[in-house]
C-alpha cells in the first residue's frame, strides 16, 4: 500500500513542478483576470507564461543540469569486460511502450529511450551465455496492454534471439520495484566467483537515471556495472540553441529525476 501511494503520489508532485505545466496555469490566471477586468494582473501572468517558455526552449537552462545527472556515474569500459567477469545482465524498462498501441497495430513500439533496448541486444549477442533479466511492468498511472517485460519478450523472439538466458520481471512501476523484485533472481540466476559470491551484473539504463539506478542496487547490497545510454547533453552547452521540443523532453527527463532522487533519499530508498 506504501510503496502505491510513494509511486502515486511522485507522479503527482513530477505533474505540478514540471514549468511547460505552469505555462496553462499562467495564461488561464491571466485569461481569469481579464475576465473580472484587471488587466495589469492579466499581462503580469501572460508575461510569466512568455518567460516560462523562453526557461523551457533555451536549452542550455535545462542542458546544464541534465549533463550533470548524466555525468555523475562514469560509463564502464565494456571492453575489459569479459563474460566471466559477469554476473548477468539486468535491462531497465522505460524505452518500450507496450499499451494501447502495441495491442490495436500489434507492433512493439520504442520511444525516446530506444538505446536501452538496443544496447540490450549488443550485450546478449556479446554475452551469449549469461542470463540477462529484463524489469519492468509500466510506469504509468493506468497502465494498459503488455507490459513492457511482455514487449521486451516479443522483441527477442522478432530479433531471433535465443532465450535460453532470458527472465522476466513484469510487476515494478519503478526503479525501486525494479530492484526489490529482481534481487531474489540476480541472487539465484546470477553467476558466482570462486568464493561463492556473487558477480557484479551490468545495468542498462539511461545516463540520467543511472545514478539513482546504482544507489538503488547498493543499496539493497548489489553490485552493478553501469553501462549508461540514452545520453541527451553532448560535452559543451549550446548556447545559442533554442527548440520547445528539445526543451520540454529535457525538463521532463530533469524534473523526473531530480523528484525520483529526492524522494529515495527522503525514504532512505538510496
Amino acid at each position: 500500500m506504501m510503496d502505491t501511494l510513494f509511486f502515486i503520489t511522485s507522479k503527482i508532485v513530477q505533474f505540478c513542478i514540471e514549468p511547460l505545466n505552469w505555462v496553462i496555469i499562467f495564461v488561464g490566471l491571466g485569461l481569469l483576470f481579464l475576465s473580472l477586468r484587471k488587466p495589469h494582473l492579466c499581462k503580469r501572468f501572460l508575461l510569466l507564461a512568455l518567460l516560462d517558455l523562453l526557461v523551457v526552449g533555451w536549452l542550455p537552462t535545462s542542458e546544464v543540469f541534465l549533463r550533470a545527472f548524466e555525468d555523475a556515474v562514469p560509463k564502464a569500459n565494456l571492453i575489459l569486460v569479459s563474460e566471466k567477469d559477469i554476473g548477468g545482465i539486468v535491462i531497465l524498462g522505460g524505452a518500450i511502450e507496450g499499451g494501447d498501441i502495441a495491442t490495436d497495430r500489434g507492433e512493439i513500439s520504442i520511444g525516446a529511450a530506444a538505446e536501452r533496448v538496443t544496447k540490450a541486444f549488443e550485450l546478449i549477442r556479446k554475452y551469449p551465455d549469461v542470463p540477462f533479466i529484463f524489469s519492468g511492468f509500466s510506469g504509468r498511472l493506468s497502465p494498459k496492454g503488455l507490459s513492457e517485460a511482455d514487449a521486451f519478450r516479443q522483441l527477442i523472439a522478432e530479433q531471433g534471439l535465443a532465450d535460453k538466458s532470458a527472465h522476466y520481471e513484469n510487476q515494478s512501476r519503478n526503479t525501486y520495484e525494479n530492484v526489490l523484485y529482481m534481487k531474489p533472481m540476480m541472487g539465484e540466476l546470477g553467476k558466482k566467483n570462486a568464493q561463492g559470491a556473487l558477480k557484479p551484473w551490468l545495468l542498462i539504463t539511461s545516463a540520467n537515471h543511472m545514478y539513482r539506478s546504482v544507489s538503488a542496487f547498493q543499496k539493497q547490497g548489489l553490485n552493478v556495472i553501469p553501462v549508461p545510454v540514452d545520453y541527451q547533453t553532448a560535452a559543451t552547452l549550446r548556447w545559442a540553441a533554442f527548440s520547445l521540443e528539445d526543451g520540454v523532453q529535457n525538463w521532463n527527463k530533469l524534473i523526473h529525476e531530480a523528484v525520483g532522487l529526492l524522494a529515495y533519499w527522503i525514504t532512505g530508498k538510496i
